[in-house]
């Protein structure tokens, strides 16, 4: 990682407060040596979690390695505060993981609003996992918030079932002094729409004295809103599921404990901090009785010096000579900008960044001098098939490798 220590970010945006920040030219010191779309991508790493719900008979436990996919999916940004690359218009990312069974394919379809979409299906046809992501970031001052704007749709082949959900808001703190840290917040509700089960997560902003940092709860319930489980760990670490009625006798217990300390120390609620607040020293309490559903893989060793990537982050970049000679031209991996970063080549980075940018304002202006509409090549706009949401849908061919008549954007 380079330093930013000699940039000030808050130059660049006091003229932002309270605005979009699609819009904003960012210097490419801020950012991390990845694509948007590669980041999208990391939403797979947990995939074994997809193929275990495959494999389960019962649809509560199946909507259990469902939510526990969709909890691990934002568990990579966990202290990512660098900014991934916003994706030229055209610009695509495919990844196949043999070893962890699935294969994905990106592209950016829209420019202005910025909108990702991507579509993964699993090596033996058991899933097929897809969205369009639009994130709408807003700077407040001291923090920049996130909202994945979009529908992500998980189905399940043998069970003929369809999973939604929209994840939840990211935020990063101490943008202009301090240590950069993050939080997401909001509530991620899940519907089975085969069944009618829903999981409603709730996804909780850190609170006053950190005692919520991190923390995600909630519950399954059948669609008469009976409950069926408890759900309850960290983003950044696990989840757990435990029955409702020990998860509600521990909440009452832990909350007695919690008041009864305040009222012993009588603590003025200063005013609110925007220091990271320390989680409790136990992480997450395991209530007696719960079943761990996943926890998070550590980061190398070496993660704090490379962006705070993950392993699987790490590789997500690499180029050999049987790959260059297939994959296309829009492909990130090729993208000048983002490999002059990551060779340590800051200078070289942010003059490509510039010219990349350059160039997509120019075949902008092109197209608008001859009325000429751009059209996307592997995805086209439609309804979501489960909950008639507007998405942006796989049009297929991708993988039969003709790329002929391909938008040059480098």
């Amino acid at each position: 990682m380079f330093s930013r220590n000699d940039f000030s970010i808050w130059s660049i945006l006091r003229k932002c407060i309270g605005m979009e920040l699609s819009k904003i030219t960012m210097p490419v010191i801020f950012n991390e040596p990845l694509s948007f779309l590669q980041r999208l991508s990391e939403y797979m790493e947990h995939t074994y979690l997809i193929q275990k719900a495959s494999s389960l008979s019962d649809p509560a436990e199946r909507m259990q390695c469902v939510a526990a996919f969709a909890v691990s999916a934002v568990a990579s940004q966990w202290e990512r505060t660098g900014k991934p690359f916003n994706p030229l218009l055209g610009e695509t990312y495919e990844l196949v993981r043999d070893d962890l069974g699935f294969r994905l394919i990106s592209e950016q379809v829209s420019h202005h609003p910025p909108i990702s979409a991507f579509h993964a299906e699993g090596l033996s046809n058991d899933f097929v996992f897809h969205g369009s992501i639009y994130p709408k970031l807003k700077f407040w001052g001291k923090s920049v918030e996130a909202e994945p704007k979009g529908t992500i749709t998980l189905e399940l082949l043998q069970h003929n079932e369809a999973y939604t959900w929209t994840n939840p808001t990211c935020c990063v703190h101490n943008i202009i002094v301090g240590k950069l840290w993050i939080e997401q917040y909001g509530t991620m509700e899940i519907t089975n729409h085969r069944t009618g089960d829903k999981c409603v997560l709730n996804f909780k902003p850190c609170g006053l004295f950190g005692k919520e940092l991190h923390k995600v709860e909630g519950y399954i319930q059948d669609k008469s809103k009976k409950k069926l489980c408890a759900l309850y760990g960290k983003w950044t670490e696990c989840l757990y599921s435990v029955d409702p009625a020990s998860f509600d006798a521990f909440k009452k217990n832990d909350k007695k404990n919690t008041e009864e300390k305040k009222h012993s120390k009588q603590m003025s609620a200063s005013e609110e901090s925007d220091e990271m607040p320390m989680p409790d020293s136990e992480s997450v309490f395991v209530i007696p009785g719960s079943v761990l559903l996943w926890r998070i893989a550590p980061r190398p060793p070496n993660s704090a010096q490379m962006y705070n990537f993950t392993s699987f982050a790490m590789v997500l970049n690499e180029v050999d000579k049987d790959m260059e000679s297939v994959i296309p031209k829009t492909d990130c991996r090729l993208r000048p900008d983002i490999r002059a970063m990551e060779n340590g080549e800051i200078d070289l980075a942010s003059e490509e960044k510039k010219r990349l940018e350059e160039k997509q304002r120019a075949a902008r202006k092109n197209r608008s001098r001859s009325e000429e509409d751009w059209r996307t090549r592997w995805f086209h706009q439609g309804p979501n098939p489960h909950n008639g949401a507007q998405d942006w849908l796989y049009s297929g061919s991708y993988w039969d490798r003709n790329y002929s008549n391909l938008p040059d954007i480098y």
